[in-house]
């Protein structure tokens, strides 16, 4: 998972680009890159680290030009350190392209070998970003056989994309001398918004919140299967390249991902948290008697509008019980949990007075390994908690994601092969309540627009809840294979996974 975002203006737009990634930098904390173009030529700066260290002024003077492209890098394949991994990526013909991807290629090991062997190009990182942007150069450079490029021919080629592409893209690429070209997989899995501004404009972006923070208003989300180009007159060009197109946004999106605020292929994200906590309240109910809990209490953040609405639904007070440091720095992995365990402490503060003598529920947007879940159940008690009950907003988490969330391996799951009870053992609460998959789909469907003309979704890409992977191309085969292509972390490294502590900050 990845924040991009991609700006046409009649002015400067590295200060644009820059702001829009630090709305996006809850997507990845990884590295960050920018590219802007003036007349024919770009200019590059991407580094590790998060926005605000990667840019300072010498950087933003070195960037000028009036079109550009940026992204925030939360590593799902590849290198998770290496500085060549950063996007954005570039390659020299035809043209001069350079492009930002947020998503997950399945097919990436067949298409780099296609890449080589057939289309004669060279990849230099295990990337698929990478890879996606040489399939995408050999496809205008056979759309247009030498000749002067059109916008058809961009849309031929992103056509051909979408033939060997399999598994998640949204992508923003720009082409030198030419302008800007925005693509959604077929399945519309990872989201894309596009928006404009008074002086005419352009910004296509992850969420919502990245144009309405900019000054953009927004205008509609890219289509799957579409294909965008923005010429350097700032007119929008639009196409369906892909004949089967149909809506299965991730999610974890709703879950746990986005932002609250920003709404993603018509529904808002923080409706749809509070959904989940109205179709939660039901499955509490049926274990836990409202009577026999005290406090309800959300870990936070993204986890708050489901709590509000369960506490309000059962009658129970809702209380803030945690404080979560900002200034911290991210967890180290090193040797036994015992040092993960110091970094929740750190990261996480308990207001005693909340949890002394009291029944405590506390509400989770998803528990992912359980590693954590256990850790904050105990910090409940160790404040004087009587009794520690614990709630999901989301269902158990049984199978890995392949599609550009960094989830882990099945055998890292808390709750692959368990069932409720024994996860609730591990986790030491004294109950332990899961949303259901169908109510969760139900509760953020709930959420869509009604209004005529709003595109219908075709369902959710909810693989790492219900095991159904909507390409229909993955396999245990496949999975093991893209296993062996996560991030390589060395235990002296920081843990670059968003999984590692629930809800950072938003």
């Amino acid at each position: 998972m990845c924040g991009i975002v991609g700006v046409f203006s009649n002015a400067p737009v590295n200060q644009l680009l820059y702001d829009a990634m630090l709305l996006l930098q809850h997507r990845g904390q990884d590295a960050a890159g920018i590219v802007t173009m003036l007349e024919r030529k770009f200019f590059m700066h991407k580094a590790k680290g998060m926005v605000r260290d990667v840019f300072r002024t010498r950087n933003m003077r070195a960037l000028p030009g009036t079109t550009g492209l940026g992204q925030v890098r939360y590593p799902t394949a590849g290198n998770a350190y290496s500085e060549e991994e950063a996007q954005p990526f570039y390659v020299n013909a035809p043209f001069g392209i350079v492009l930002v991807h947020n998503g997950n290629l399945t097919n990436a090991h067949a298409l780099r070998a296609e890449l080589f062997s057939t289309d004669h190009r060279h990849t230099n990182t295990e990337s698929d970003s990478e890879v996606l942007l040489n399939v995408l150069a050999h496809e205008i450079e056979r759309a247009t056989r030498g000749v002067p490029l059109h916008i058809q021919d961009i849309f031929t080629a992103v056509e051909a994309v979408h033939r060997r592409l399999r598994g998640s893209y949204a992508v923003i690429s720009m082409i030198a001398g030419h302008g800007l070209l925005v693509f959604r997989d077929p399945y519309g899995i990872r989201p894309m918004c596009l928006g404009r501004s008074a002086d005419g404009g352009v910004m296509v972006a992850s969420e919502s919140v990245a144009l309405e923070g900019s000054g953009f208003t927004f205008e509609r989300d890219v289509l799957p299967g579409e294909a965008v180009f923005i010429d350097l007159q700032g007119q929008a060009h639009a196409r369906q390249c892909a004949p089967d197109a149909s809506l299965h946004p991730c999610i974890f999106e709703f879950v746990y991902l986005a932002r609250p605020d920003s709404t993603l292929d018509g529904i808002s994200v923080y409706q749809a948290r509070l959904n989940l906590g109205e179709t939660l309240a039901q499955r509490v109910v049926s274990t836990v008697p409202p009577s026999e809990i005290d406090v309800i209490v959300p870990i936070p953040e993204s986890s708050r509008p489901s709590a509000t609405q369960l506490a309000h639904l059962l009658g129970v007070p809702y209380r803030e019980g945690f404080v979560k440091n900002r200034y911290v720095g991210r967890t180290f992995i090193m040797p036994g949990q015992a040092v993960r365990k110091k970094s929740v402490r750190q990261k996480l503060n308990v207001i005693a007075s909340e949890f002394k003598d009291r029944n405590v529920l506390l509400v989770d947007d998803s528990i992912v390994r359980g590693t954590t879940s256990r850790e904050i159940v105990q910090m409940a008690r160790d404040a004087g908690a009587r009794k520690v009950y614990m709630a999901s907003a989301a269902p158990p988490v049984r199978f890995p994601n392949v599609y550009g969330i960094d989830m882990p391996t099945k055998d890292e799951l808390v709750a692959h092969g368990r069932t409720i009870e024994e996860i609730r053992q591990i986790i030491g609460c004294d109950a332990l309540i899961y949303q259901d998959v169908d109510a969760m789909k139900r509760a953020v469907m709930k959420a869509a627009p009604k209004t005529p003309g709003a595109v219908p979704l075709g369902g959710f890409e909810a693989s790492c809840f219900d095991g159904v992977y909507v390409t229909g191309d993955i396999d245990t085969e496949a999975i093991t294979r893209m296993n062996g292509n996560r991030p390589r972390i060395e235990e002296t490294d920081i843990d670059s996974s968003r999984l590692t502590l629930p809800n950072h900050t938003e």
